[in-house]
C-alpha cells in the first residue's frame, strides 16, 4: 500500500481532490478532522494547547475555539510553528492505526489530507506527495467565502505557510487548480491512474 500526501496551502482545493478520492472508494484520511478528534475536551493535546497560547482559546463549555486558536496561530509564522509542534504527534498516532486498517483490508493506496505535510514529521512516511496549487487571488477569494475572515487574515494566513515553489520541489505531483472544479477533478483522476499504476508495480516487486 502506497501512502499518498496531499498538501496545499490555504484554499488550493486539495480537500476537494482527497473527497473525490473518497468518493471513488479508496480509505481518505483528513487531517483537519483527525486534529478535530485529538483536541476534543479533556484530550492531552487540549491541554498542551491552553498551556501554550492560553484560556483565551477556550469556549465557556471548554470545547476548542478553533477560531480563535487559527487567528493567534496564523498570525505569526513561530506560532504557527508551535501549533504544529504540539498537534502534530497527536494527529501522526491516529494517522498510523487508521492506515493499518486500510492495509489490513488491501487497499493499493491510502491518502492523507493535510496543508502542513512538507516540511512536517509526516513526510517521510509518504510515499509520494500530491501538491495542489492556485493564485494567491484565488485562494483568497476561497479562504474569505469558506471561513468568513477578512481579506487581510486570509493574506496572513497565507503569508505563515511554505512559499509554492518550496512545496513544489517537495512534491511527487502538481496539479493546478486555478479554473473550475470539473477541470481539477480531471486532473485528479490522470494523477489517481499513475499512483494505482505505482501501486500495483510496488506490490509486484
Amino acid at each position: 500500500m502506497l501512502i499518498i500526501g496531499v498538501t496545499g496551502r490555504s484554499g488550493s482545493g486539495k480537500s476537494t481532490v482527497t473527497k473525490h478520492y473518497a468518493a471513488l472508494g479508496h480509505p481518505t484520511m483528513d487531517g483537519d478532522a483527525v486534529s478535530r478528534e485529538v483536541t476534543g475536551p479533556g484530550s492531552a493535546c487540549l491541554e498542551e494547547l491552553v498551556a501554550a497560547f492560553g484560556e483565551e482559546i477556550l469556549n465557556p463549555d471548554g470545547t476548542l475555539h478553533r477560531k480563535k486558536l487559527g487567528q493567534i496561530a496564523f498570525s505569526d509564522p513561530e506560532k504557527t510553528k508551535l501549533l504544529n509542534n504540539i498537534t502534530h504527534p497527536h494527529i501522526h498516532n491516529e494517522t498510523v492505526r487508521r492506515q493499518d486498517e486500510a492495509r489490513a483490508a488491501g487497499a493499493p493506496l491510502f491518502f492523507v489530507d493535510g496543508a502542513a505535510i512538507i516540511g512536517g514529521p509526516y513526510q517521510a512516511r509518504c510515499d509520494r506527495i500530491v501538491l495542489v496549487v492556485a493564485d494567491q487571488r484565488l485562494s483568497i477569494s476561497r479562504i474569505i467565502l469558506r471561513d468568513g475572515i477578512s481579506k487581510t487574515a486570509a493574506a496572513h494566513r497565507l503569508s505563515a505557510q511554505k512559499p509554492v515553489e518550496e512545496l513544489i520541489a517537495a512534491s511527487d505531483y502538481v496539479i493546478e487548480n486555478n479554473t473550475s472544479e470539473e477541470a481539477l477533478l480531471q486532473k485528479a483522476d490522470a494523477v489517481l491512474e499513475k499512483l494505482l499504476r505505482e501501486a500495483e508495480e510496488a506490490e509486484q516487486r
